[in-house]
């Protein structure tokens, strides 16, 4: 019995309980591209295909690194974020690298985003459904 509980003990290992999403050493990955001298079949060769093109730019390729870790007794288990990388590159017309970025977990805040707002035309209704939808509030309306 001693034998039996000593085999089992010995197979578990204390690991912590990891979440991945995206690609996996993302950072060490990146080190192996270089600037002005890889191109595009050499990224899909290392890394692999986009998570993301960028909307303008089909030469803007992203891509996402994030583990998350259960928390210690001070956050009582709830997930952690223990990695989050963002890895930019652009390619110029012909498919060579042109620039990297590696947007780590702490610049990440260092981000500035836009306060501007875009009106969208899809979501609002037309006439007759309009005109509809007041109809309809004031049949249902009068039966309270």
């Amino acid at each position: 019995m001693f034998l039996f509980s000593f085999i089992i003990l010995i197979g578990c290992q204390l690991q912590d309980p990891n979440n991945n999403h995206g690609i996996l050493n993302l950072k060490n990955r990146s080190d192996k591209i270089i600037v002005n001298k890889t191109n595009k079949n050499d990224v899909k060769n290392i890394i692999g295909y986009p998570h993301s093109k960028s909307i303008n730019n089909e030469n803007e390729w992203i891509f996402f690194e994030r583990v998350l870790t259960k928390g210690k007794f001070h956050k009582l288990g709830q997930n952690v974020l223990k990695t989050n990388n963002i890895l930019i590159l652009k390619f110029n017309k012909y498919g060579i690298l042109e620039s990297k970025q590696l947007v780590g977990k702490d610049a990440k805040n260092k981000l500035v985003f836009s306060d501007g707002k875009t009106d969208n035309n899809l979501t609002q209704k037309s006439f007759v459904e309009k005109f509809l939808t007041s109809l309809k509030s004031k049949m249902y309306g009068k039966k309270n």
